[in-house]
């Protein structure tokens, strides 16, 4: 009866999912991710231009566009934010400026202002601190061509400077000039069935011109100085606006059309052209090869000396004999001896895991595509609430090693777990976010924002670590590969270069030194707001780090083995993790070097955000090397006879 049912089920099943997939086939013909699908405009079709933050990298604060008295539209409307967007500082509103699809525009006037000397002074810092206008038209920012002669490429800046500041000829004297007219480039790409068209591209070329006029002024009155009846365009900012108390400025903006034969879903090709991937290739081949170089030495102990030593003393008569081998099997009963502050690096290890499988899983799906700058604030909303889900790995890896230590108060460790690392970072987070705050910035988190964090934190990832911290003080204890005995043994002198704290610097350089090429293009996306699009190099970089952790931790722990000294545990911890000192220091090189940050605010932002990355960066290598040293001893320990 079973046998002959199983073929009906399966054919009712195909039914089903054919009449499910002819149903939905008009819906289903393409999948798109959420929020990045493309959209047609035909002929005359209105274009929602949007205007985003005011940027500039040498304050590093974000502002509302509206902060500055620019032309307003009748209501502003703000545009619903993702966490990532609003933790960026992204406040994206409506514009007062009008396009319509294929539909060219020119010398249209937005507004005309009078500036008193609050309005001149707010202009003036911000032109001061070359601060950069930011527009979004159907999802894609605005960007400014320059010509690279010396590469023969067009490079694209984001938005464009509110103003500039120069000198009137004969004159010494500085004075501060408004952009005031934009001369707006869209590039759409048309369909060749239809009469559809998308957005591909969005230019600007901003001037300054002191607009001129006849009579008095109206909503009527016909600008001299750029005229669309008399084919007269601005082209240069040979007579510009100055911005200055009781000047008068008239804000105006042309619209080209320009059709293109970039397809829409490469439009963000231009945008993340890399000029350089071949340092990002030099970079790989560098780390690969400390990688094997690594791998050689490991190699070399694991096959020659373990090898060696283990069949030896697998076969040797006497105690003497084995002293006079090497080290590392004569401190099997203390090897495993729990290490002091056992608790702390439970806390520590826990937290590792939740931060080793955050970037794995955001790194896979950014190399997947899922992660794209067209999802503005999705990479930092996508790893906000992965660590928060990776609570649960966190309160299992920390209760499997308290209850290997003989711990019984797993609750506490959990607590400490749960609490410990987020803890000290949102206490930071917060003390930045005041620092903001007191310069009026829109990258301060507001009150709302702030509460989501702490629920994300207590309500989800909280729980999830007693979850996991459950399970895990459930499980039988990992038992040891060799007894440990009731006596510690006495650690004998070590020699210069086996010192704990040039052991621990040491180790960190490699890993350091596998990474430091990619960091730089890291730095220079967050702080000098280029777009970072080459996951899949990061992804290798990543792949290399990790390996690399692991093995000089490995190399390391086994010379410190030989030598008679068996604190392994916090040791092999901090080696891996001492590349997180080079990041820092590399992080103020750059900050002196290749950033012109004045304020004191700013630069304690950079710092403050560059100790938090640190100390990311601390516990994630620090738990790579611990898990690789503990399989190592575990590995080596129980492959030797012991008496």
């Amino acid at each position: 009866m079973e046998v002959g049912r199983r073929p009906q089920l399966i054919h009712r099943w195909i039914s089903v999912v054919l009449i499910l997939c002819l149903f939905n086939f008009e819906r289903a013909q393409c999948f798109y991710l959420p929020g990045v699908a493309p959209q047609d405009f035909m002929k005359g079709d209105p274009l929602m231009v949007k205007v985003n933050k005011l940027t500039s990298t040498k304050t590093q604060l974000p502002y509302s566009y509206y902060t500055l008295p620019y032309c307003k539209p009748d209501k502003i409307v703000d545009s619903a934010e993702n966490l990532g967007e609003v933790l960026r500082g992204d406040r994206i509103e409506n514009s007062p400026y009008e396009f319509h699809m294929r539909e060219p525009q020119m010398c249209n006037v937005v507004c005309r202002i009078v500036l008193n000397a609050k309005t001149a002074k707010e202009f003036k810092e911000k032109i001061e601190d070359e601060y950069r206008v930011n527009m979004i038209l159907d999802n894609l920012p605005l960007v400014m061509p320059i010509k690279r002669p010396d590469l023969d490429t067009t490079v694209y800046q984001h938005g464009y400077h509110v103003g500039l500041k120069r000198q009137y000829a004969g004159s010494k004297e500085e004075k501060h000039f408004i952009h005031n007219h934009l001369t707006f480039t869209v590039k759409f790409h048309k369909d060749p069935q239809s009469d559809a068209a998308r957005v591909v591209g969005f230019e600007v070329r901003p001037f300054s011109v002191k607009h001129e006029y006849d009579g008095e002024w109206n909503d009527k009155n016909r600008l001299t100085t750029c005229d669309p009846h008399a084919k007269r365009t601005v082209t240069s900012s040979d007579s510009p606006q100055e911005a200055d108390d009781k000047k008068e400025i008239i804000f105006t903006y042309d619209v080209e059309f320009e059709e293109s034969d970039i397809k829409w879903a490469s439009r963000w090709d231009t945008y993340l052209l890399m000029a350089d991937d071949q340092i990002h290739w030099f970079s790989i081949v560098n780390s690969l090869m400390i990688v094997l170089f690594l791998s050689g030495m490991v190699a070399m102990i694991m096959l020659r000396t373990l090898y060696r030593d283990i069949s030896k003393y697998n076969q040797l008569e006497t105690q003497e004999e084995a002293q006079e081998e090497t080290g590392w099997k004569l401190v099997h009963g203390d090897v495993f001896r729990p290490p002091i502050n056992s608790d702390l690096l439970c806390v520590y290890v826990g937290t590792g895991v939740q931060f080793f499988g955050m970037t794995v899983v955001t790194m896979t799906f950014a190399v997947l595509g899922f992660l794209s700058p067209s999802n503005r604030g999705g990479l930092m909303t996508a790893m906000l609430l992965l660590w928060a889900f990776m609570g649960v790995f966190a309160g299992y890896a920390s209760a499997r090693l308290y209850k290997m230590f003989k711990g019984s108060e797993w609750k506490k460790i959990t607590l400490k777990t749960a609490l410990m690392f987020p803890g000290i970072v949102f206490v930071l987070f917060f003390v930045l976010n005041a620092l903001i705050w007191g310069e009026k910035s829109s990258g301060a988190v507001p009150f709302g924002t702030m509460f989501a964090l702490v629920f994300l934190w207590f309500g989800i990832a909280v729980p999830l670590v007693f979850v996991g911290s459950y399970v895990g003080f459930k499980k039988p204890a990992i038992e040891d590969p060799v007894k440990t005995n009731k006596i510690p043994r006495q650690v004998p002198e070590q020699a210069w270069y086996m010192n704990p704290v040039f052991s621990i610097l040491i180790g960190g350089i490699l890993p350091f030194g596998a990474v430091f090429i990619e960091l730089f293009f890291i730095l220079t996306s967050i702080w000098l707001q280029q777009f970072y699009y080459i996951f899949g190099f990061l992804f290798i970089v990543l792949i290399i780090l990790i390996v690399t952790c692991a093995e000089i931790t490995i190399v390391l722990c086994y010379f410190q083995l030989c030598s008679e000294d068996y604190l392994w545990w916090w040791r092999s911890y901090l080696t891996s993790g001492s590349s997180a000192l080079y990041l820092f220091l590399y992080a103020a090189f750059y900050f002196f070097t290749k950033l012109e940050i004045t304020k004191p605010v700013s630069g304690m932002l950079y710092f403050g955000y560059m100790l938090i990355a640190s100390y990311a960066f601390f516990v994630l290598t620090g738990t790579i090397g611990f898990y690789a040293c503990f399989w190592f001893t575990r590995l080596i320990y129980s492959s030797v006879k012991i008496d």
